[in-house]
């Protein structure tokens, strides 16, 4: 497998970038916000990078479509966290036209980029 450093993965940096937005975003909320429902999106949204860094290290394409897999399900909590976050009014209407746009975008590049590893024999 080719291994490219996942910090020149644009995937991986709109992820990082969502994952900045959100920590701005959450570090400004009250305790029990961000002790509850913050973490849990800090969480999700931390693990969209992980995953895709680890998928990467892992070595081959075998291990990195499952960790890209896992990336989008992390992308998929956070967006379910974000919908309640906003329905119980923590988040305004600016912060999620923020983050909108990077979610609409990060979503198809992961797709994108699952699709481009392929099932690629090993050894070549």
């Amino acid at each position: 497998m080719v291994t490219k450093r996942f910090q020149d993965l644009q995937v991986y940096q709109l992820s990082e970038n969502l994952s900045d937005e959100i920590w701005k975003i959450i570090n400004n909320w009250k305790l029990l916000p961000q002790d509850t429902i913050g973490k849990q999106i800090i969480r999700s949204t931390d693990s969209i990078g992980a995953n895709i860094a680890e998928g990467v290290g892992r070595g081959s394409y075998q291990d990195n479509r499952r960790f890209i897999r896992m990336a989008r399900g992390s992308l998929y909590d956070t967006q379910h966290w974000l919908r309640r976050a906003y329905s119980r009014k923590l988040l305004t209407t600016e912060q999620v036209e923020t983050l909108k746009p990077i979610i609409e975008e990060l979503a198809p590049k992961l797709n994108s980029y699952l699709n481009s590893i392929g099932n690629r024999p090993e050894n070549k």
